[in-house]
């Protein structure tokens, strides 16, 4: 009896298995804090040979819109590169926290691999878009927004009734748990409306934010598509036997 309560506990309170998610959250904080953007390597300097340090940093692994479409081999690579790098630790830990709480139950439903090559294509596709509609900038971009968005997008389609915390400003920051299918719609809009009174520049890529989620929708929704079982009618009885 003892055993049997305690083998239901341990199911019950066992977290969904995501290495490849916690390896991401891993691989982008081991890349910020070694850059120069965290400011705890000294390699870097201080001043303002660190806020150089800096852009050269972001202009190497980010996505420069300019250089992307110049037709440059290793810019080609940088809407890769740039899903691992971020600007500040608010932009870290806010795109930690998201692919956290959303990216352990995708994984799981997804598979490793093909969760790994959908965060990935997607997050470089996002990049890409954001690059195509700003294909003038010479702005660089960075960090793991865009991947983030689409699972966001994929969690939308696969987990359209989980329960996610949320934390309203107009409601005094109260903690209130609604529904994914509620939560998520409202985030994308917000994000719409904030992409058409966002600036050309640095900031905010809230188009790229719109274009990973609907990626991570459109590829949940191809690749997962609910089908409904339809029962067999039984076959006809043979003329002269009783049926039910």
């Amino acid at each position: 009896m003892i055993g049997t309560w305690t083998a239901t506990l341990s199911r019950s309170i066992r977290r969904p298995s995501a290495p490849v998610t916690y390896a991401l959250i891993a691989l982008c904080c081991l890349v910020f804090v070694t850059g120069p953007a965290a400011g705890l390597n000294p390699a870097y300097g201080s001043g303002d040979a660190l806020l150089a340090a800096q852009r050269a940093y972001f202009r190497r692994w980010g996505v420069v819109p300019a250089e992307l479409f110049a037709g440059s081999p290793r810019a080609a690579l940088t809407p890769a590169t740039a899903l691992f790098v971020h600007g500040s630790w608010v932009h870290l830990l806010g795109n930690m926290l998201f692919l956290f709480v959303f990216g352990v139950m995708t994984e799981e439903r997804m598979g490793r691999v093909r969760f790994t090559v959908f965060y990935v294509g997607c997050g470089y596709l996002a990049l890409l878009g954001y690059a195509a509609a700003n294909s003038a900038s010479g702005q660089s971009l960075v960090g793991a927004s865009g991947a983030v968005s689409a699972v966001l997008g994929a969690f939308l389609y696969l987990f359209p009734g989980a329960r996610v915390t949320s934390l309203l400003p107009f409601l005094f920051f109260l903690p209130l748990r609604f529904p994914a299918w509620v939560v998520l719609p409202f985030w994308a809009s917000l994000q719409w409306l904030a992409a058409g009174r966002a600036p050309e520049g640095p900031g905010v890529a809230y188009l790229a934010h719109l274009v990973g989620f609907g990626l991570g929708f459109v590829c949940a929704w191809a690749g997962f598509r609910r089908t409904t079982k339809v029962k067999a009618a039984p076959a006809p009885a043979p003329e002269g036997e009783n049926q039910p």
